[in-house]
């Protein structure tokens, strides 16, 4: 495929972990790393601002030691997601520390700068940028980016509405560069499945939310251990942004997953000192209060360790290859 050979060859399993507000810390990001697969996360997860330099020195340390003492099974590398929206206003003060600390990897959402770009290629880095279409992806391109996320229709977080299919088989029409498919992909025949669409990567998150290290409430892994394609709910309104919800949530926090209104895709904000998603009427946030997964839930049957469920998709990661050529 398309991803450049020094990320190719430090992956145990095509995968990258999506970067999720909250739940993502540098011990959900180690633990994926050395289990061989790409760790990412919001640099506003950390917070305050001064909180993100900590996180970057510990998963930059921690993932070298572990180079060190694992010559034969070096760590996969991680990347930072920045939120690219005008409320953001730690935007430039993340970036600068992206820099200093040579993040491997960037992943922009809500916005493409070339100023982010150009400062992550003036040190080697490479930039993923988050699409639900055709027209964000071209523009994404053009200013750019090297790579793209096409989140496609049942994906955890903000998510689009496009077929996965349509998605990959239109982007391939026009770029030849590295892919990562977010969309419902919470097994290895999921991760088989998007590589035979021309995917580098499966991008996944809601898996990692039931698991040991991960930043989420008990209540919340259990809810997605609980869950299936029929608990999720498409909506914009605790964002400004449509995107997927457990819908148990939703009603624990006193609304009616079936007839939600339509929120105001301004009152979005990443401001500095609020909290995320936090509402106008200090009602439930999205992501601490109302919990967001994807549609491919069913597929995770119990809260473990990260490099334990890692190792579990690679099973069936082999299991689905085995099978397709048995059957051939």
């Amino acid at each position: 495929m398309s991803l450049p050979a020094n990320i190719a060859n430090r992956l145990r399993l095509p995968v990258m972990g999506s970067p999720m507000f909250i739940v993502s810390n540098p011990e959900l990001v180690i633990a994926q790393c050395k289990a061989g697969i790409i760790g990412s996360f919001p640099a506003l997860n950390a917070r305050p601002a001064d909180q993100l330099r900590v996180w970057l020195e510990r998963i930059t340390t921690e993932l070298a030691e572990w180079d060190a003492a694992n010559p034969d099974k070096p760590a996969a590398p991680f990347a930072v997601n920045q939120i690219v929206h005008k409320s953001n206003d730690r935007l430039e003060h993340d970036m600068e520390l992206c820099v200093e600390f040579e993040v491997p990897i960037l992943i922009t959402s809500l916005g493409a700068q070339t100023a982010i770009y150009d400062a992550a290629h003036s040190y080697g880095g490479i930039v993923f940028h988050d699409v639900i279409n055709q027209r964000f992806s071209h523009k994404a391109i053009d200013k750019g980016a090297d790579g793209l996320i096409p989140v496609a229709a049942g994906a955890g977080g903000h998510a689009g509405t496009q077929s996965p299919f349509a998605l990959m088989q239109e982007l391939r029409e026009w770029f030849d560069g590295p892919i990562a498919l977010s969309g419902c992909i919470a097994h290895g025949r999921s991760i088989l499945a998007a590589q035979a669409m021309g995917a580098d990567l499966a991008y996944m998150g809601s898996t990692f939310i039931a698991t040991k290290e991960a930043n989420a409430d008990g209540g919340y892994k259990d809810m997605i251990v609980e869950s299936s394609a029929q608990d999720i709910v498409y909506t914009n309104y605790f964002s400004g942004v449509h995107g997927n919800y457990l819908a148990p949530s939703v009603a624990a926090a006193g609304y009616d997953p079936t007839a939600l209104p339509e929120s105001d895709p301004s009152k979005m904000d990443f401001g500095t000192d609020s909290d995320l998603g936090k509402k106008a009427d200090d009602g439930p946030k999205a992501w601490k209060d109302i919990w967001s997964a994807g549609q491919g839930v069913g597929a995770v049957k119990q809260v473990q360790p990260a490099a334990e469920r890692i190792a579990q998709l690679a099973d069936e990661y082999r299991a689905a290859k085995q099978a397709l050529l048995a059957d051939g």
